[in-house]
């Protein structure tokens, strides 16, 4: 059964880890095989609907003014180039933001015929450590990237896609989406605060879609009126804590490196994949 201390435990290393670059799936699956905390594989569907919609509000909070200005500019290219009274718009960079993360986005269908598979890997622990490994050595390799360029105003349909075809291949649980979708922009030129707002916007199509899918079989498994509490409690934790780490995350992309991350992540790769022999 869900407690209040469970929900809210989950809900912060929901939201902590799915920002910092060190795999929330990886996370939350270690935590279910090697401490037997509830999740939504034990029949809570719900609340693991709940803790992405928490970590999706966390991202309109602090890139509000990006959401709207992109609302505003495709509508204004939908007039035909022109703001709601008329007037030129003008260069429209916000509305070609929109239509770099609509291509990032579409080779998501690609995971859709490997998706149950790719559900058991969270049972395999020792997996979800190799790929934590992993995600430590690609933050390790994108610090010494040279610094790239490209922003919203100038990045092209390859670099999109190729973002994309990484966010896909991220779906594998222990693999950092955030970690992997930022190297992927380093790596094709993206001015590195640029790819982690890039990552962190391309995640809003993938997590509605996700959280679509998962509430139609949540509300037919039916829902425990009595756990709802705790459940929005968990909400809530993930969504604070989302706020917190997405604003560590512009402090230290402009700031300092990712280097931080990778030890982590190699640390706690090893060390899960040792508790997974010994447990």
């Amino acid at each position: 059964m869900v407690t209040i201390l469970n929900a809210v435990i989950l809900g912060l290393v929901q939201g902590i880890a799915e920002f910092l670059p060190i795999s929330s799936s990886g996370h939350l699956a270690i935590m279910q095989d090697l401490f037997g905390m509830t999740t939504a594989e034990e029949g809570h569907l719900v609340f693991d609907v709940l803790l992405h919609l928490g970590t999706l509000v966390s991202i309109f909070v602090m890139y509000w003014g990006d959401i709207a200005g992109m609302v505003r500019e495709v509508f204004a290219v939908l007039r035909g180039g022109r703001t709601a009274d008329g007037r030129p718009a003008g260069n429209l960079p916000q509305a070609r933001l929109f239509l770099m993360i609509v291509f990032a986005t579409l080779p998501l269908v690609l995971v859709l015929p490997v998706n149950n598979y790719v559900e058991q890997l969270y049972y395999m622990p020792a997996f979800v450590g190799a790929m934590l490994i992993l995600t430590g050595a690609l933050l390790y390799v994108s610090d010494r990237m040279p610094r790239g360029h490209k922003n919203e105003k100038n990045m092209c349909i390859r670099d999109a896609l190729v973002i994309g075809l990484c966010q896909c291949v991220a779906t594998i649980p222990g693999l950092s989406r955030s970690g992997t979708t930022i190297t992927a922009g380093i790596a094709t030129g993206l001015d590195r605060t640029f790819a982690m707002k890039f990552s962190f916007l391309m995640s809003i199509p993938a997590v509605l879609g996700a959280n679509l899918l998962s509430l139609v079989d949540a509300i037919g498994g039916g829902i425990d009126v009595s756990l709802l509490p705790a459940y929005l409690l968990g909400m809530l934790a993930a969504m604070l804590s989302g706020i917190a780490a997405i604003w560590l995350m512009k402090f230290i992309s402009k700031k300092s490196r990712f280097g931080g991350f990778a030890y982590y992540c190699l640390g706690a790769g090893v060390l899960t994949i040792i508790l997974s022999l010994v447990f």
